[in-house]
């Protein structure tokens, strides 16, 4: 048994020799570069593929099937003359016996100055498409060859059952570059310098990788440099791919940054799961710039329609400084500190066009926001938002009033309030001439015009315009250039509000309706928010239907029409004198002078109100009505908002006996009573009731009754009996013409 066992291992050992010695016969004897068209022609025939050797075809057979291919180029064979793929260097070598098993087995795979250049036409056809596809052949094959062609299908199925092992001692590309053309879009791609390097591949081990390239797009014009390192893991039985311990960095510039660069790194756990159909990304942590997050994403149903799950937690940052170090101008707002601090916790959901924050946490400087928020359609725009907040100062976000336009008043206003002193003596005020309003532009159109969007905000606090409002609620939507304020509802001074409006950006001019209703408001403090010194005070009613167009102050305010009630209650009137106006009226009846001047005196009142008619500008009041102790007060005239000057004509009727007026010179006897003294108000706005003054002509009219009521009764006095009934009606008559 030793004997034959001796020989056996003869035979093996003799068999063995001559295999090397065949292999290194053939390659030595058998050259593959005299069959560079023999292999040009195959690669036509089986993979419609043209395939050009220039270089030299190096080989080996035994122990290892190497092959190492230089200078190469690939073409389709329906366009040989242009190239989709160069070739610097290609070497590999593959054990031969572990083939039989198998199972591939390969020592370093290295490739050198890969160019890929890929092409779609203006139909949208690619260079590549027809790679792999056999040659057509020259007739169309037989009937009887036709049954054969699904056994043949079926026959190589067995064979294809169980994948192949994979053994790599690692896999080396350096120098490559790809670039990509569509000649319909006009937008191009590459990336360049890419250079690859992996440990050992093989199946259930964790592979190490390294990845660096340069990438760059023409619209817009884009370069950027990344870096990725991890380690590979995957399971083709499983179709389960693994990449752990993820490090990506790099940086990007181009026109979306306007010169400058961002700087970006990320690290996770990837996984595709493609039996599960699910991708993860867990222990996600992203910095780009100064902007820290962290997080895990999940996606769903990647075979269907993928659904994104997850969560994100953005750390504080400087919003304002990050926008600034990526090119991205921020609006102009009043406070120049805004966006200073900005910190996001929220769960993700979304799809392929839409994504939502749910259980959303935002700070915003000083403001905290709960709720949700999203974008409904990416290609839209679409943007649908259900917050609740503590507080927000709107006006910090917002551009500082422009003063365009209103210098010329408020030059003309400041010397007509220096001309009209205090006490009301002097000659009746002008009322101004010039504009009051700004002409900039304010509304943003094209971008308007794009908007969709629904919004659904309470806030406990909003500061608008310097107006504190609580206990917020808005509700507004946007959509193909209609935007509606459905509600805008609170608290403000001690009283409510609720404001409704619609903006229509489709007509060149756009078209602004307005619904304002405010009840129990404190007057003084609204007109002071507002920047205006309060020259009344009082709890205000006002009801208003407004309309206008345009888009800018000026326009609006010249284009606008509507009509409006208000009523003020238990306010005062600063610096009225109205009662000295009225001394003043029957000193001058009872031809007497004045002791001295009021000065500041106050006028208060129980009531004040009136409609308005607005009509381009002009509001019309013809019922204004006051209640003042023992006075009541009547008027009309006009309101030009475009200027901010009246012009009324004011009554004002004693009720009774005013024995508290301290003048001498104005004492009210009996006659007095129940007659309208005429006053004259004109001038800005901001005078008040100072630009109110004695209406000379109103004031004749009532002296001369008086006095033809005077003579009546002496002529009645001194004809007593002797005068008939009749005749002391026809005088009456008469005299109270």
């Amino acid at each position: 048994m030793k004997a034959f066992g001796k020989i056996l291992g003869l035979i093996f050992l003799g068999l063995l020799l001559l295999v090397v010695a065949l292999g290194f016969a053939l390659t030595q004897l058998f050259d593959p570069n005299d069959y560079k068209d023999e292999i040009r022609q195959l690669a036509r025939d089986k993979a419609n593929l043209e395939l050009n050797i220039n270089g030299d075809i190096g080989w080996s057979l035994f122990p290892w099937l190497g092959l190492e291919l230089t200078d190469t180029t690939l073409a389709s064979a329906a366009n040989p003359s242009q190239p989709f793929a160069d070739l610097r260097l290609l070497g590999l070598s593959v054990r031969v016996l572990p083939l039989l098993r198998k199972e591939v087995q390969m020592s370093d795979i290295r490739i050198d100055g890969l160019n890929l250049t890929l092409q779609r036409d203006e139909q949208g056809h690619g260079n590549w498409q027809d790679i792999g596809r056999p040659a057509k052949p020259a007739r169309a094959p037989t009937t009887s060859a036709a049954p054969d062609s699904p056994v043949t299908a079926s026959n190589d199925a067995p064979s294809v059952s169980r994948p192949m092992r994979l053994d790599i001692d690692s896999l080396t590309l350096s120098n490559a570059r790809i670039d990509y053309r569509d000649a319909k879009s006009g937008q191009q791609y590459s990336a360049e310098n890419i250079q690859l390097s992996t440990g050992a591949v093989r199946e259930g081990a964790s592979i190490p990788v390294q990845l660096s390239a340069f990438f760059a797009s023409n619209q817009p014009v884009l370069r950027a440099r990344a870096e990725l390192q991890g380690q590979l893991r995957f399971d083709r039985a499983l179709k389960r791919y693994q990449l752990e311990d993820l490090k990506l960095s790099g940086e990007a510039s181009g026109e979306p940054f306007q010169g400058k660069t961002l700087t970006f790194a990320t690290q996770g756990q990837l996984l595709l799961d493609q039996a599960a159909q699910i991708a993860e990304w867990n222990g996600l942590k992203l910095s780009a710039n100064q902007l820290r997050a962290l997080g895990e994403l999940k996606l769903r149903n990647l075979d269907k329609q993928p659904a994104l799950e997850g969560g994100l937690s953005i750390a504080q940052f400087n919003l304002r400084e990050f926008l600034d170090g990526i090119g991205q101008p921020v609006p102009a707002m009043s406070d120049s500190s805004a966006l200073g601090s900005v910190e996001l916790v929220s769960r993700l959901q979304g799809s392929a066009n839409s994504l939502t924050l749910q259980e959303l946490t935002l700070k915003l400087d000083e403001s905290t926001f709960t709720g949700n928020l999203s974008v409904s359609d990416f290609a839209k725009q679409a943007v649908r938002a259900q917050l609740k907040g503590d507080r927000l100062n709107l006006d910090r976000y917002l551009p500082s009033a422009s003063k365009e336009g209103a210098s010329a008043r408020q030059n003309e206003v400041k010397n007509t309030l220096a001309a009209a002193g205090q006490a009301g003596t002097t000659d009746l005020p002008q009322a101004p001439s010039q504009q009051a309003w700004s002409e900039a532009s304010l509304l943003p159109i094209e971008r308007l015009r794009r908007l969709d969007a629904q919004f659904d905000l309470s806030l406990g606090q909003l500061t608008l315009k310097q107006l504190p409002m609580t206990t917020v609620s808005l509700k507004a939507s946007g959509k193909d250039g209609l935007l509606s304020l459905n509600e805008l509802r609170g608290e403000l001074y001690n009283g409510n509000f609720n404001h409704s409006a619609s903006l229509d950006v489709r007509p060149d001019s756009p078209q602004l309706k307005v619904q304002k209703n405010i009840s129990r408001v404190d007057a003084a403090k609204l007109l002071k928010a507002l920047g205006q010194k309060p020259t009344i005070t009082g709890t205000l009613d006002l009801n208003a239907d407004l309309q206008t167009q345009g888009n800018s102050q000026k326009a609006w305010i010249d284009n606008l029409n509507g009509n409006a009630h208000f009523n003020l209650r238990d306010g005062v009137l600063s610096n009225a004198n109205l009662e000295q106006q009225l001394c003043q009226a029957i000193a001058t009846l009872n031809r007497k002078s004045l002791s001295g001047e009021t000065r500041g005196k106050d006028t208060a009142f129980e009531s004040l109100g009136g409609n308005l008619t607005i009509t381009n500008g002009v509001a019309y009041n013809p019922d204004l009505k006051a209640r003042i102790q023992g006075l009541s007060v009547n008027g009309d005239g006009s309101l030009d908002l475009r200027t901010l000057g009246m012009d009324y004509r004011i009554g004002i009727i004693i009720e009774g006996d005013k024995s508290e007026m301290a003048d001498p010179a104005c004492q009210i006897n009996k006659r007095y009573v129940g007659l309208e003294w005429p006053l004259r108000c004109r001038g800005p706005l901001e005078l008040g009731a100072k630009a109110c003054r004695v209406d000379k002509e109103g004031l004749s009219k009532i002296g001369a009754r008086l006095a033809t009521e005077k003579l009546g009764e002496k002529i009645e006095e001194k004809l007593g009996d002797k005068v008939s009934p009749e005749l002391k009606d026809a005088l009456k008559g008469l005299f109270n013409r």
